[in-house]
């Protein structure tokens, strides 16, 4: 039977109001309102991850690029982005890049490397080139000058023609034959007093003369023929005389215009080389630079040719200085997919088919970055396909080539643009998660080689004077960056003091921006509902309750079901073996802490202490942790010199999802004890904390939230003055809690209690003394510990008293197995005494 509870002990561990909430004060600033206030230049608190960023942009040397990592909304990005603007505007601007055709394999495009704004130069110029050409040369090419010209080739051509064939004509008729200049070409033919022989005519003639005439034909006829190469050559001579003028004529407008280009480029020995060879081309292609010719059946066609013919005088200016402004380039890559990272080539329809040139060679942010720096989202690069391996590759190479994706994963097999590489000299940032960085340096090899720096941000910072000071400078900066209304100072404070219960210590402030946003952006809407001209401190209170509200369904019912019974927990009376946890559960932006019942029962045993949760996989490796340690400690302190012969199981009530975490370990070493001790424990408190093996309480995570879940469940059902919560004393620093629970404090209807050990927390839960060893080893009675020892004791009695019978029996059993299994005595042998057994 349980033991009558004795009056309570006198408590001397509660917590005074004063140390359940810190306010601001912000005594480094005078100000009534923000708009008096400063802007503050920087983030706040993240000097170490400033200053490696810094050291990592100081080392011009490959793989020194920098991953920030940190949980989101401290401010990454914006750090990042205040320390390159203003380390680019130090920086000199980098060269432009430009691909040009190379004439010779037009697959294999060139690159130029050009000084800043020397791209759009020659870009330009090489446009008013090939324009000017495009008017100049078909002007030249219908010039009376050049039509003379090739009329005196032609005639001188022609006239040498005709006297070939008057030469041969004239022998022609000597010999009585005749030269016939026909359609087909020249002939041969007997002739008789100057009139052609016809077939019947020549047949007629007498065999003698028809032999002589064809003797004469053929020998006439191999003279024709040489006679016919040489008139063929002869126009050959013709066609190379006009080509030959039209390039002399042609070289006079090319040639002049080229070497203006060379001069205004005389620095760049590349452009030149390119100049030249353009010049070359455009001499071997004159004819696409004549007007079409009239009639033409198809101008469009023409005209797309023409277009076609100009576009490989083009400069692609991948990345020029009009682009970006002054000083090294700082590029925000937000898709970082392959195209968008490396560059692609993109491709046009013409006449039903897909073609490409180097002028659809498309840049990607590393080739805008280059020369500066680019700043990329960790999980968004590595959710791309073929993004992360690109961007190594690039990094550890030092060089760019533009490609499409299906070329460099070999899916594509027809012939493609492989343009000259572009060396990079650009320094990568990565923006992410500590998950995501430690993931990649577990399992990538080349991260490490290839990102050397690390710049850890900081989730919060000390809450002094100081920092007070800086972070009401901030409310400001980003009151004004918003167009919020000013803030006043009260508000300012509580805004303060909501960041420090962010970061769930009164001796911190929370680094997290994002919601200090959130929350001044929430305020101002109310502060603008009411119409007035500054935000206050009901203000701040508002938006605080109102997004409680918004993400509170699930703790609302925790707390109805809890009220209405459904969830056993008792906030008045005392039980034994029974205790109030607290538990703390995240469902999305909600997180509320909230009572669990825990149970424990003892029994006779082997010194196992099962932990239901763990026996059905619902508890998690740090919450089974914890209750060995529990177990540790009760053998090492009540069963030093005699056997452990507890059998015990605890079980939180009421839980069906998986339990984690140590920290209702106190909890359940107090129920343990209570349930050996047969001494009932006070239902009106709620107990967190971890134990280690020596007893002493250790702290614990969320604990504002789980005094306020507990509060409310009696606020709900009333308060009486005996309720509060046990912590552990070393997580006093963490108080902030809400002001309502400082006030039920204050005014003696609810308590918080601090303890270092377990045996402050038996004594003030049994209203018992827990006990201390006396002179002789053992505890004085009427103690809390004096009550398990002598259970103990109790139960290794009983273990022994067990013991003994089963030995008893067991001796019983086997003799009386023994005898029925003896075998019959033998008839005794001749010579032997009657009695003697057989052996």
């Amino acid at each position: 039977m349980p033991r009558k509870r004795p009056p309570p002990i006198e408590i001397t561990s509660a917590v005074v109001p004063e140390r359940l909430y810190r306010p601001a004060r912000i005594d480094g600033l005078a100000f009534e309102t923000t708009d008096t206030l400063e802007d503050l230049p920087v983030v706040i608190g993240q000097q170490r991850a400033r200053d490696a960023l810094a050291d990592a942009m100081d080392i011009r040397h490959r793989g020194y690029n920098v991953f920030m990592l940190g949980p989101p909304g401290v401010g990454k990005r914006s750090v990042v982005e205040e320390v390159l603007r203003a380390r680019a505007r130090g920086d000199g601007t980098p060269d432009d890049w430009c691909y040009v055709n190379n004439f010779d394999a037009p697959h294999r495009p060139r690159v130029l490397r050009l000084a800043p704004g020397e791209g759009s130069r020659l870009r330009a110029g090489m446009r008013g080139f090939i324009e000017d050409l495009r008017a100049a040369i078909p002007t030249l090419l219908e010039s009376e000058e050049f039509r003379s010209r090739a009329e005196q080739i032609e005639a001188r051509i022609s006239a040498a023609q005709e006297q070939l064939f008057i030469a041969l004509g004239e022998e022609a008729t000597a010999e009585g034959l005749a030269l016939l200049h026909t359609p087909a070409g020249f002939s041969l033919a007997p002739m008789r007093e100057g009139e052609v022989l016809t077939p019947a005519q020549y047949e007629e003639l007498p065999e003698a003369e028809r032999e002589r005439l064809q003797q004469k034909l053929e020998a006439l006829q191999e003279k024709l023929q040489k006679a016919v190469r040489r008139a063929q050559a002869m126009q050959k001579d013709k066609r190379d005389g006009i080509r030959e003028l039209t390039r002399e004529m042609t070289l006079s407008v090319v040639g002049a215009q080229t070497e203006e280009l060379k001069n205004r480029f005389a620095d760049v020995p590349q452009v030149g080389a390119y100049l030249d060879a353009v010049q070359a081309d455009i001499l071997g292609n004159i004819d696409s630079f004549r007007r079409p010719p009239e009639g033409e059946v198809n101008p469009f066609a023409f005209a797309l040719a023409a277009d076609n013919a100009f576009r490989r005088y083009e400069v692609n200016v991948l990345v020029g200085s009009d682009d970006r402004a002054a000083g090294a380039p700082i590029v925000f890559e937000d898709y970082p997919t392959f195209p968008n990272l490396l560059g692609r080539i993109e491709n046009v329809a013409r006449l039903g088919t897909l073609v490409t040139d180097f002028s659809l060679i498309q840049a990607g942010s590393l080739h805008r970055a280059n020369g500066g720096y680019l700043v990329i989202d960790a999980h968004k690069l590595l959710s791309q396909p073929f993004s992360w391996e690109g961007l190594k590759r690039a990094l550890a190479t030092g060089q760019l080539r533009p490609e499409t994706m299906g070329h460099s994963l070999g899916l594509v097999t027809t012939a493609a643009l492989e343009p000259e590489p572009i060396p990079i000299d650009v320094k990568v940032v990565l923006v992410g998660s500590r998950h995501i960085y430690y993931l990649l340096l577990a399992l990538d090899p080349e991260f490490e080689e290839l990102f050397k720096v690390s710049a850890d941000f900081e989730d919060e910072l000390v809450r002094s004077d100081e920092h007070e000071a800086l972070y009401a400078r901030l409310v400001a900066t980003l009151a004004r960056e918003a167009r919020l209304l000013p803030l006043e100072r009260a508000a300012v404070a509580r805004v303060i003091e909501h960041a420090s219960r962010e970061a769930e210590d009164s001796e911190r402030l929370s680094t997290q921006l994002e919601q200090l946003t959130d929350l001044l952006h929430e305020s101002d809407l109310l502060a603008r509902r009411e119409g007035v001209s500054c935000t206050g401190v009901r203000h701040v209170d508002g938006a605080l309750q109102a997004r409680r509200e918004r993400v509170g369904r699930i703790e609302g019912k925790l707390l109805e079901a809890t009220l209405r019974g459904q969830l056993l927990v008792e906030t008045s009376g005392a039980a034994v073996g029974r205790i109030n946890a607290l538990s703390v559960s995240a469902v999305g932006q909600s997180r509320f802490g909230h009572p669990t019942r825990i149970t424990a029962t003892t029994r006779l045993g082997d010194g196992e202490i099962i932990d239901i949760q763990r026996e059905i996989d619902l508890g998690g490796p740090i919450h089974s942790k914890g209750v060995l340690t529990l177990a540790s400690f009760l053998g090492a302190r009540f069963s030093t010199d005699r056997p452990h012969c507890l059998s015990a199981t605890l079980s939180f009530e009421q839980t069906y999802g998986e339990v984690e975490g140590d920290s209702a370990s106190l909890a359940e070493l107090v129920a343990l004890l209570s349930s050996l001790a047969e001494i009932p424990v006070l239902q009106s408190m709620a107990v967190t904390g971890s134990v280690n093996q020596h007893g002493q309480v250790q702290p614990i995570g969320g604990v504002n939230e789980k005094i306020e879940g507990f509060f409310d469940v009696c606020a709900a059902r009333g308060l009486t003055g005996d309720q509060g919560v046990v912590i552990p004393a070393s997580n006093l620093p963490h108080l902030m809690l809400r002001q309502d629970v400082v006030a039920a404090v204050a005014a003696g209807r609810f308590r918080v209690h601090a303890v270092t050990h377990v045996d402050d927390a038996v004594a003030l839960l049994t209203g018992l003394p827990s006990g201390t060893l006396g002179r002789n080893g053992e505890y004085r009675p009427g103690t809390v510990y004096f009550a398990v020892t002598s259970r103990l004791l109790e139960l290794s009695v009983m273990r022994q008293a067990f013991a003994n019978l089963s030995a008893r029996i067991r001796r019983v059993v086997e003799s009386g197995t023994r005898k029925k299994t003896l075998p019959e005595p033998a008839p005794p042998k001749p010579g032997k005494p009657p009695g003697t057994p057989a052996r």
